[in-house]
């Protein structure tokens, strides 16, 4: 690697980070203590932050835009790290149940075209 792909890399590390910086005070600002109390009980227990990860997931067909919400949250300080592990988690899941899903229909219909 030269100097200029060095140079490359650690910009883009620091433009990555200044937008997590910026994405957590804005959701801070904006949220409020109102998402705070809400995501507070939905993930006080493991099993039901892991149910919300695979929810959102589902529901929003994306494992990493889940997980990334997640991080901005931690960021600002609206969920705790403990909280953040057991959504990731079910988001993991959830992604991984969805491509059992599909793989699993792909297959069945394969074998009702022969």
């Amino acid at each position: 690697m030269d100097f200029f792909g060095l140079l490359t890399m650690v910009g883009g590390l620091a433009l990555f980070l200044y937008g997590m910086k910026t994405m957590g005070d804005a959701l801070s600002k904006m949220a409020g203590g109102r998402l705070e109390q809400v995501l507070e009980r939905m993930t006080d227990n493991p099993v039901k932050a892991v149910l919300l990860g695979a929810g959102v997931t589902a529901v929003i067909q994306s494992s990493s835009a889940t997980t990334v919400m997640v991080v901005g949250f931690v960021n600002s300080g609206i969920m705790k790290l403990s909280q953040a592990v057991g959504v990731i988690m079910g988001a993991n899941i959830g992604t991984t149940v969805t491509s059992w899903v599909l793989s699993l229909s792909i297959r069945q219909t394969a074998q009702s075209l022969r």
